[in-house]
């Protein structure tokens, strides 16, 4: 068993990652299981640009998934380029974690991106109605709730109950098809996970 430990910036993530990490074992297991542990929540701003918070907290992360373990970072890129940010905070997390097992994967925009991405398989889940003349890139939309909340019936859209939801159903290949940043969270999981076990 792989413990994973995550660190993300939502109070929907803190649900959701771990089920959407248990997905990925089922879409792409290794030959051990990863079991994916309670989220650390961190104020990005404050994560991002305090470096004794950045510090304290990357070793948390290590003290709770031991040396065997994996450290994982989900953000959200906002308006930063997904890939220019990453490798920065990979680099500076390096010179507190050196020699362990880590990753930093930023969604393009937001975590809810990767469900535009998969927008058809969710159509009808949660009062969500995918749009027949939909013509949109997934990782374009600035505010992607937004996005999810102008097509929800009743116009609302929950970070807390529908993020975990939405991560429980939606399509993993459609999101990988249709998202870059979300192809390099699978590309993080089989480097960490699957390949590490021979598959």
């Amino acid at each position: 068993m792989i413990p994973v430990a995550s660190i993300v910036e939502g109070h929907g993530e803190v649900d959701a990652l771990p089920v959407l990490l248990r997905r990925l074992n089922a879409w792409r297991p290794g030959c051990d299981y990863a079991h994916a542990l309670p989220p650390i929540r961190v104020h990005r701003d404050r994560f991002l640009n305090r470096e004794e918070e950045f510090r304290k907290q990357l070793l948390l992360a290590a003290a709770k998934c031991g040396e065997q373990g994996w450290i994982l970072v989900v953000l959200d890129a906002d308006d930063d380029c997904p890939a220019t940010l990453a490798a920065e905070v990979y680099r500076r997390a390096r010179q507190h974690l050196p020699h362990r097992r880590l990753s930093v994967v930023l969604a393009k925009r937001e975590y809810e991106a990767w469900f535009i991405a998969a927008a058809p398989s969710l159509d009808g889940h949660r009062g969500f109605r995918y749009p027949a003349d939909a013509q949109v890139d997934a990782e374009t939309p600035r505010d992607a709730k937004g996005w999810l909340r102008r097509n929800m019936e009743g116009g609302t859209y929950s970070e807390v109950l529908d993020q975990p939801a939405f991560t429980a159903y939606f399509d993993l290949q459609q999101a990988f098809d249709n998202s870059r940043s979300f192809r390099k969270l699978c590309k993080e999981w089989q480097v960490n996970i699957v390949d590490l076990n021979g598959n």
